[in-house]
């Protein structure tokens, strides 16, 4: 009888211990509890041109909100507050500061107080998205209603030509579907929806719109270990131009990128029980060179972008 007993009592202590080990890793947010996290990224690029190196430095500030209205098997609708978005710029000495903070100004002559205004309608809207269990937005469910609510005023732009109407593509690309889902999921979407344990890989696979250009990124997602609630994730992620990046066009200009390449790396720190990031810090570089074109005139402007970005819980 006690050499059937041990083997059993054994298994049974065992059990907890296997079960600390493999978690389901899926968004699980509290309903109609709002959720804040914060963004805060460095950003420098060094280019040359005809020689001469420039360095162009960016700091931006997202504070994001998210609350779980309702659930499906298949997803959940939430609603999303980009309760702050601060971009400041040093581009050679010279610095410009676009802030949701500042109300300003939709007829003014700078094109920072032009994309203030704009930032600042939108950090006054709910976005409402839905989202898969990995994190992923799927559809902005009122993206049509947030884009005719703020472009309706980009009429009352006085800025002179070709600054207004490249001002004006910027502020359509903002407030799009893309932008906004890609705004998003950089807080969301890092997630397996799946049961997993130590050592478990996953992939995720995705095209991102940076200053006009298309990237691919292709991040391979491991789980290293668990600390209590908290999941501890390293991210390994590759980034490359695909073969149908459409080029930039600007005043009569244009841009094409292909040569770009980059990786990034992270250290994530997830929370099990709502599968929102409790901490993220991420470094990335890109670079190659972008090949500008115009009537009479061509060149190479080399690249280097160099990205720190820190996510973190809101208490």
């Amino acid at each position: 009888m006690k050499k059937i007993l041990l083997p059993v009592l054994s298994f049974v202590f065992i059990l907890p211990v296997i079960a600390q080990q493999s978690v389901n890793l899926r968004l699980n947010p509290e309903k109609n509890k709002t959720y804040r996290l914060r963004s805060v990224s460095h950003q420098t690029v060094l280019q040359t041109v005809s020689g001469n190196q420039q360095t162009v430095e960016s700091d931006v500030i997202y504070s994001f909100s998210l609350k779980m209205l309702d659930a499906t098997p298949e997803f959940m609708v939430a609603e999303v507050h980009f309760d702050t978005l601060i971009t400041k710029t040093n581009t050679m000495g010279r610095v410009e500061t676009i802030s949701s903070a500042d109300e300003g100004d939709i007829k003014s002559s700078e094109a920072s107080k032009v994309m203030s205004y704009i930032m600042n309608k939108l950090s006054k809207n709910a976005v409402f998205v839905k989202l898969n269990y990995a994190g992923q937005p799927l559809e902005i469910i009122n993206a049509k209603i947030l884009s005719d609510l703020i472009l309706k005023d980009t009429a009352s732009i006085t800025l002179s030509e070709p600054a207004a109407s490249a001002l004006k593509t910027q502020i359509i690309n903002t407030v799009s579907e893309n932008n906004l889902k890609t705004m998003i999921k950089n807080f969301t979407w890092h997630l397996p929806a799946a049961q997993v344990s130590k050592g478990t890989e996953w992939k995720i696979y995705d095209q991102i719109n940076s200053g006009g250009m298309l990237l691919m990124v292709s991040s391979k997602f491991r789980l290293e270990g668990l600390n209590g609630n908290n999941a501890l994730i390293t991210v390994e992620s590759e980034i490359k131009v695909p073969e149908n990046a459409p080029p930039i066009k600007s005043a009569g200009a244009t841009v094409t990128y292909n040569s770009l390449t980059g990786m990034g790396k992270s250290n994530m720190v997830v929370d099990t029980e709502t599968g929102l990031l409790v901490e993220n810090k991420t470094q990335t570089r890109i670079t190659g060179n972008l090949s500008i074109s115009a009537p009479g005139f061509s060149m190479e402007m080399p690249m280097d972008i160099n990205g720190e970005t820190v996510v973190r819980a809101v208490k």
